[in-house]
């Protein structure tokens, strides 16, 4: 079975599974994010395949979310590192992370802490604001068509 594709579905959700939506790529982003960038570290961090990590690389390449740099060594080297793009993902990385913490680890075996360097401060939860930086309460929010809500999508 073939997985969907969602190239044509006006939802950003949708969009953005087509560019990150797989474990492997969002495991590839953690681990630039945690400072990896080059193809030897990915496969040794991941234990993943050369093929699949080559064919992941290259649609983040793609995607604008790694740039790809030619190193100054012997033979073909290149380091990947994240654009503004990609270091966005930050946000979506760290919220699957905290509700992992929550639901399937819970706080006494939480695998990684997140610390402010200087305070020391835990980085225990995200929280939605507003243009004004005030907290959002998801209950009492709605759903409205956005300025692009008609537009189609091109595959």
């Amino acid at each position: 079975m073939s997985r969907k594709r969602f190239l044509g579905m006006n939802c950003a959700v949708a969009q953005t599974l087509e560019q990150v939506g797989d474990w492997w790529t969002l495991l590839i982003v953690r681990d630039a994010l945690l400072g990896l960038s080059r193809f030897h570290e990915f496969e040794e961090s991941l234990g993943i395949s050369k093929n699949v990590l080559s064919d992941r690389i290259h649609k983040l390449v793609d995607h604008g979310i790694f740039a790809k740099h030619r190193l100054h060594e012997p033979g073909e080297r290149f380091e990947y590192t994240l654009t503004r793009k990609g270091k966005d993902l930050w946000v979506v990385i760290t919220a699957l992370r905290l509700w992992s913490d929550k639901w399937i680890y819970g706080k006494e075996h939480v695998p990684l802490i997140v610390r402010e360097r200087g305070t020391g401060r835990t980085l225990t939860r995200l929280v939605a604001v507003d243009e004004r930086g005030d907290p959002l309460d998801a209950s009492k929010l709605e759903s409205v068509p956005g300025p692009g809500f008609g537009w189609e999508v091109s595959s």
